[in-house]
């Protein structure tokens, strides 16, 4: 991987998945790129989002088709470059009366269905619940609903596989350095960024800035001295994670008496993820967390649809994030804000482009990034370059005609001795690049020590020389989900292991 120098064409600041998309796009064309975050990759909002890759079905109510068509485009995309972490998932809506009524749930899915290019998904169906294994976990009087296609994803690695990609395309990817100071310069920006491991500092130079810090943009922009024009709604959204509720791999969207939506999906083999909510936050963006009120919503909603109520003795984990909201000063609850994005460029005195990132989701930010160049090239002087990220796999996922399924069979053959759990999970994880830790290996403990699960030491250097993994957190809970039920015993012996690695 490529080591700091002083300039650069484009210095990214947030390492969230725009920040990440942009960088690797960037460095795709031919630019001197860096990426600054000041935490680890993904470290806020993109490591707690409902780990979808959808088109937003809700949003086709509040008008936004646009939104939703590319989204839903953007979604057969990323099913075709990434077909390792992103995979497909059906969803059952059940019908219940006195909600949104049934014409309008089939006008909605059929839209869904037509308006974005689907062309791996299936389609959507009415389908039969009472005495079907799909309704089986349901009350007795939900008998019947709607059943449809997007897809799941793992966002974290998401975000760290497109800053790989960066990387290996000639980028410098610099992970807890916090911006300090952004000075303009005649030829562009200099900003200062503190290491935050030792407090050293270091001087960056750069022609063009993007600033895709998330709910810090307005901040950013203050210290780069210029005047933000735009506003940010920052909404909290909390997740669930509990025992498992239900036998099967298909999701569930259940309808709220307020309006809203509440996903169940089958998370991590031996799970069930619900989220999410919508609640205003006014605190620190960098200390969340789900509070008893949100718990009792999700738990509440869930189990007007369950047979067997969830508890909370139910719950072994919870996640949550701040998703910052263009505020377009149309008002409306948080659930009501445009999830769409708005890019603000402006220039300091000496006419250098800093890009202003805002709002967005998980699921558009490749177009996003599209987007976001599309505006600072022409502002850098800069033509001629192509877009080419809708074509390139991300790393590991270059398997032979983007078929999951035969690529995990073709494993297991390979490695028949290791257990068949540990080569699904490499497999989704990694892709192709699962060699990359295995290599000769035959038995599970030709990989060294363990940490609790099935996470090998072999693992563990190869996330800390490749991926940026400085610490037990990084690895069990962005890096992989290994971190649920893990005791403390084996999340110390990760961390003394990672110093170790680290030197």
């Amino acid at each position: 991987m490529t080591e700091p120098s002083a300039q650069y064409d484009l210095l990214v600041i947030g390492g969230g998945v725009n920040g990440a998309g942009i960088a690797r796009d960037a460095a795709g064309r031919g630019l001197a790129v860096c990426l600054v975050e000041q935490d680890d990759l993904a470290a806020h909002t993109s490591s707690a989002s409902t780990k979808l890759i959808h088109g937003g079905l809700r949003y086709l109510e509040q008008g936004e088709l646009r939104l939703v068509r590319e989204a839903l485009a953007e979604r057969e995309r990323l099913l075709a470059i990434a077909p390792h972490i992103v995979r497909p998932l059906r969803f059952v809506l059940p019908y219940i009366d006195g909600l949104r009524p049934r014409w309008l749930l089939r006008l909605g899915l059929f839209v869904y269905d037509h308006a974005g290019g689907r062309e791996k998904l299936a389609a959507s169906a009415g389908t039969r619940l009472a005495g079907t294994p799909l309704g089986a976990p349901l009350r007795a009087d939900i008998s019947d609903g709607f059943e449809y296609s997007d897809c799941a994803v793992d966002d974290s690695r998401l975000v760290v596989l497109n800053a790989l990609d960066a990387a290996e395309r000639g980028a410098t990817v610099l992970t807890r350095r916090r911006v300090v100071a952004i000075e303009a310069q005649s030829a562009g920006w200099q900003i200062t960024v503190e290491d935050r491991g030792n407090g050293a500092r270091a001087a960056l130079r750069a022609r063009a800035l993007v600033n895709a810090t998330g709910a810090w943009v307005n901040g950013l922009l203050q210290l780069a001295g210029l005047q933000p024009r735009q506003h940010l709604r920052l909404v909290k959204g909390s997740h669930l994670v509990l025992r498992r509720q239900y036998e099967g791999e298909h999701a569930y969207l259940l309808q709220s008496p307020d309006r809203r939506v509440v996903f169940a999906i089958p998370w991590e083999g031996c799970y069930t993820l619900v989220g999410t909510t919508d609640v205003p936050f006014d605190g620190d963006p960098a200390r969340v967390s789900i509070d008893a009120a949100e718990t009792g919503y999700l738990l509440g909603i869930l189990n007007r649809f369950l047979r067997r109520p969830a508890t909370a003795a139910d719950i072994v984990a919870s996640f949550s994030g701040v998703r910052p909201l263009y505020d377009d000063g149309s008002g409306g609850t948080a659930q009501q804000v445009s999830r769409d994005y708005h890019l603000e460029l402006q220039h300091n005195a000496t006419a250098a482009p800093i890009l202003s990132v805002y709002g967005g989701k998980i699921t558009t930010y490749r177009r996003l990034a599209e987007h976001a160049l599309a505006l600072l090239l022409p502002a850098m002087d800069i033509h001629g370059t192509a877009t080419w990220t809708g074509g390139e796999p991300l790393p590991g996922g270059d398997l032979p005609a983007a078929d999951y399924d035969a690529f995990l069979r073709h494993s297991l053959a390979r490695w028949p001795e290791m257990p068949p759990d540990l080569i699904a999970r490499l497999a989704r994880h990694y892709g192709t690049r699962m060699a990359r830790i295995l290599g000769d290996a035959r038995r599970l403990e030709d990989l060294g020590a363990r940490f609790g699960t099935d996470l090998t030491l072999a693992e563990v250097r190869h996330l800390v020389a490749g991926e940026w993994a400085r610490g037990a957190e990084d690895i069990l809970w962005r890096r992989t989900r290994l971190g649920i039920g893990l005791p403390a015993s084996a999340v110390h012996d990760l961390q003394d292991a990672v110093a170790q690695l680290l030197g």
